[in-house]
């Protein structure tokens, strides 16, 4: 049977997590001061005066990089638990976790060959 108060607690939750940031910028938009002017708009590094435009181009080489070493990352997580419970799963555990380091091998390598590796 579907009762809706045993979800009391979610929806409370709910409701409390998404209030407090709408309430924090709420309260910061309120309560900052606002002052336009040339120091405010222009932008800052470590003091020294800015030289040139701030808006500058970035090679796409770089964010496939960063892409590669977070998926790569991530994945290998994922191998944790198999590790920790490989004796109680068996060799089924040991066949998945092979086939799924098989699958980043050949996306390590596929990445290598595009040149996705390469720094510049």
């Amino acid at each position: 049977m579907f009762l809706l108060y045993e979800y009391d607690i979610f929806w409370a939750f709910l409701i409390i997590s998404s209030a407090i940031p709408v309430l924090a910028f709420l309260i910061s938009g309120v309560l900052s001061p606002i002052r336009k002017g040339p120091e405010k708009l222009s932008s800052y590094e470590s003091g020294i005066e800015p030289i040139g435009d701030a808006w500058l181009q970035f090679r796409i080489r770089y964010y496939m990089f960063a892409l590669v070493f977070v998926v790569f990352d991530v994945e290998t997580v994922f191998l944790y638990p198999w590790a920790m419970s490989f004796d109680v799963l068996g060799v089924s555990a040991f066949i998945e976790a092979f086939i799924f380091v098989l699958i980043l091998i050949f996306g390590l390598v596929y990445a290598w060959r595009k040149g996705a590796l390469e720094w510049s």
